[in-house]
């Protein structure tokens, strides 16, 4: 007689669950194989590629040459372009000129511009228009050929003279952030209109330059630094490199 359970069904009732479980591990080992020979397959076939593509390369050479001797002439081409874009701007910049009608009519945005070009124009490279929403009472920085850092504050009336005058609380915006926030050694407001007496004595008792617009125009049309035409700037920090005489100085 076969065993039987307690229930009375034969125990051999099991063996088929074993088959199922071998059946399904024998699977996997499939599966793993077949990526196994896939992966050979593609290794052995880019290695056949690159073979082959270095192969056809040594085979025409002339052509890696041709690339390359493009690609330097492209390149020397580009700096060679740029260094004349440099010297032109250089020179636009050296000989730049503004009449007091031309900027008049600029935007304010342009005449901030225009006023750091100037500034470019006698010796400061790093001039920078920095004017916008939360400028904290800076239009322009520059550094001077003398070390000495300009902070200038820009006020344009679209109508010269006749526009509203620059007053008090515009210079005292100025005051209270040039030097404390900005590290200027130079404070200045430029407009191309007026400013108001009561102005104009708070700039002096608080050491700040005010360049109207009879100062503007002598500054924008001429050749002479802006410091020349100043009073009382602070003295040099540093000795500034000679300046390349010109047709027009």
């Amino acid at each position: 007689m076969s065993p039987r359970t307690r229930n009375g069904r034969p125990a051999a009732a099991r063996r088929p669950h074993v088959r199922r479980r071998t059946r399904t591990s024998s699977r996997r080992r499939q599966r793993a194989d077949d990526r196994l020979i896939g992966l050979l397959i593609a290794a052995a076939l880019a290695v056949a590629l690159v073979v082959a593509v270095v192969n056809w390369l040594l085979a025409h050479w002339w052509i890696l040459a041709a690339v390359g001797a493009l690609g330097l002439l492209a390149g020397s081409t580009r700096i060679h372009q740029a260094r004349q874009q440099a010297r032109w701007e250089a020179v636009r910049t050296h000989g730049l000129r503004y009449a007091l009608p031309q900027l008049d009519a600029l935007h304010h945005s342009r005449f901030e511009d225009a006023v750091r070009d100037l500034m470019r124009r006698d010796g400061c490279p790093d001039a920078v228009r920095v004017g916008g929403g939360g400028d904290l009472g800076a239009d322009v920085k520059a550094t001077d050929p003398y070390g000495r850092r300009w902070v200038i504050q820009c006020k344009h009336r679209r109508n010269g003279m006749a526009g509203s005058p620059v007053g008090t609380p515009d210079l005292q915006v100025l005051n209270g952030t040039a030097r404390p926030v900005h590290g200027a050694d130079i404070a200045v407001i430029v407009t191309n209109g007026r400013a108001t007496a009561p102005a104009l004595a708070f700039a002096k008792q608080q050491r700040l330059h005010v360049v109207d617009r009879h100062t503007l125009g002598a500054w924008a049309a001429g050749s002479r630094p802006l410091w020349e035409l100043l009073r009382a700037v602070p003295p040099p920090r540093s000795v500034p490199p000679p300046r390349r005489p010109t047709a027009s100085s």
